[in-house]
């Protein structure tokens, strides 16, 4: 708390200096680091007011021998510790970019037409986190299936510490159940992959060749209105030094998805730098591995049980409809609390399910 007062007492007089005002992208991120500050010592100091509360409360009570206030004790210190912990992961939450908004991007692996109905599910239950926990969500790209589903989707996710929650998700997720689409009603296996990276802000400074950035573009299939269907205004690039493939097709202008394209290409290549410099700390290989048996960080089975096991954790729920409806913040808090223990395993194949 000291070093965020001292840190905040710092962006204030930063702030003051006139020549700031000639620095527009400077001062917005000093005014963003200052909003971020402020918002965190508010919450800590909220805890400690609670806490204060609390504890008089309890004097009450044992000064009046009053059991009714005691168990309004018991309510209050049972919120306390709920509020406590979230401060906590959010405390573990320091990496360079774990506040910053996220991009998803979620791609349907072997299993065809029964994959791709998978991949459009995972969209709806990231849609739908993103609802629940005061996030935007905005689809930049997406390929639909031939027969049901999406081949392929890219969102970005914006708000406060939408990364740092969401990455726990990159990886290959794996679905078991009764297909809709086999008439004999079998059992069918199907993989998508997730892969997760930070929003990079603009003043981080990424090397792109454009010698090197293939550039297509493509008549958009999404929302936006005639313009947007009407023209060749989606952008779709690719890093040929890194395979890397990013596209935009939900602006209404060719330039602004280039744009928006050239802001997810310089992130997904900044992440890719941080891996490499911090290859032993790596928490995403497995969003590099095969979308098929034996690569899955979790498993969603529907039949012949319901189950959500998390294989890197080993923290399971029964609760499937409420997991696919968005209900992602037990996966990614046992996620993070593995982060703080060190006691995060590595990917296994699932055999027990």
């Amino acid at each position: 708390m000291d070093k965020k007062s001292k840190r905040l007492d710092q962006l204030a007089i930063a702030s003051e200096n006139p020549d700031l005002w000639t620095k527009p992208a400077e001062m917005q991120k000093l005014n963003k680091e200052k909003t971020h500050l402020e918002k965190s010592i508010s919450e800590w100091k909220d805890l400690d007011t609670k806490l204060s509360d609390v504890k008089v409360l309890l004097e009450m009570a044992v000064e009046a021998h009053d059991e009714d206030t005691f168990k309004e004790v018991k309510s209050e210190i049972a919120a306390i510790r709920k509020i406590a912990d979230a401060l906590e992961l959010k405390r573990v939450l320091s990496g360079e970019l774990d506040h910053n908004n996220t991009y998803i991007s979620i791609n349907s692996g072997a299993g065809g037409t029964e994959s791709c109905d998978w991949a459009e599910m995972l969209l709806r239950m990231y849609t739908r986190y993103a609802d629940k926990n005061g996030y935007r969500c905005e689809v930049l790209d997406m390929t639909e299936g031939e027969g049901a589903g999406i081949k392929s989707c890219t969102l970005l996710i914006s708000g406060d510490y939408a990364y740092g929650h969401l990455k726990a998700e990159s990886g290959v997720h794996r679905l078991v159940r009764i297909s809709p689409f086999d008439s004999n009603a079998r059992r069918h296996t199907s993989f998508a992959s997730v892969f997760v990276w930070a929003e990079v802000d603009d003043d981080i400074q990424i090397d792109v060749k454009m010698d090197d950035i293939e550039v297509e573009t493509y008549r958009s299939s999404g929302a936006g209105g005639q313009h947007v269907n009407k023209t060749d205004s989606a952008v779709r690039l690719r890093h040929k030094p890194s395979g890397i493939v990013v596209a935009s097709q939900t602006q209404r202008s060719q330039v602004q998805n280039k744009e928006r394209a050239m802001k997810m290409l310089k992130a997904a290549l900044y992440e890719k730098e941080v891996e490499k410099r911090n290859r032993e700390k790596d928490e995403m290989n497995s969003s590099k591995k095969a979308n098929e048996w034996g690569s899955q960080i979790r498993s969603y089975v529907m039949h012949p049980y319901q189950m959500v096991k998390d294989h890197r954790t080993g923290f399971t729920t029964s609760q499937v409809a409420d997991v696919m409806d968005g209900y992602l913040s037990d996966f990614i808090m046992s996620y993070l609390k593995a982060m703080i223990t060190g006691s995060l395993g590595q990917v296994d194949a699932g055999d027990d399910l």
